[in-house]
């Protein structure tokens, strides 16, 4: 297979465990594309990759079992915006936080760990979810690839409907070019694929 031009990178959302059939917060089929992303990067196909990395706290505010009286999947405001409690998962140092053991993650240019900070939520990649000031923070993974020379940008991972569209999303409004490796996501649930669909074709981030 050839090889992306220097300026295209790919970044792997979240190829944890804790996402995965038997993990706290399985995905459909999580693990179904996990050999397909470890060939990816084994052919050395992008001259740049990253992956990122969920990596809470214990005591995450995103995490229901923080707020007595709520359940995981239920929708509370947190600083004033939508958020799902999920179930205690990516817990800093456990198991299931761990980058997965299939792939051979030292092709990795960047490994970036997210939601770390307890009181904010951190779905994409480039920029964390609103926290208690109203603003959605980056995470500096912007200004690292555009130094890098790099214009465009493929996402894959998990989960599809929250971690990877976010971070395509994000991408766009980074102002790369964006293209997103459907198979190789899993979402939460597939309930949900329609409104991905028509949030990529919104952006204009196409589908590969």
């Amino acid at each position: 297979m050839s090889r992306y031009p220097a300026d295209v990178a790919l970044v792997v959302i979240d190829l944890q465990p804790d996402f995965m059939p038997g993990g706290a917060l399985a995905c459909v089929d999580g693990d179904a594309i996990v050999p397909d992303i470890a060939a990816l990067l084994a052919e050395r196909r992008y001259g740049t990759v990253v992956a990122t990395q969920d990596w809470h706290p214990a005591d995450h505010a995103s995490f229901a079992s923080q707020h007595p009286g709520h359940l995981p999947f239920e929708a509370i405001l947190l600083h004033a915006q939508p958020q799902t409690l999920w179930p205690d998962h990516c817990v800093q140092g456990s198991a299931g936080a761990a980058l997965h053991p299939g792939v051979d993650w030292t092709v990795a240019d960047l490994i970036l760990r997210k939601g770390t900070r307890r009181a904010v939520d951190s779905y994409s990649a480039f920029r964390e979810n609103h926290g208690p000031d109203g603003t959605r923070p980056a995470t500096g993974l912007a200004g690292w690839l555009h130094e890098r020379g790099i214009r465009e940008v493929h996402v894959c991972g998990l989960a599809r409907d929250y971690c990877v569209l976010w971070s395509a999303q994000d991408a766009v409004k980074s102002g790369f070019r964006v293209k997103f490796h459907w198979d190789l996501t899993r979402p939460v649930t597939d309930a949900n694929d329609g409104m991905v669909r028509e949030a990529l074709a919104k952006a204009k981030i196409a589908v590969i």
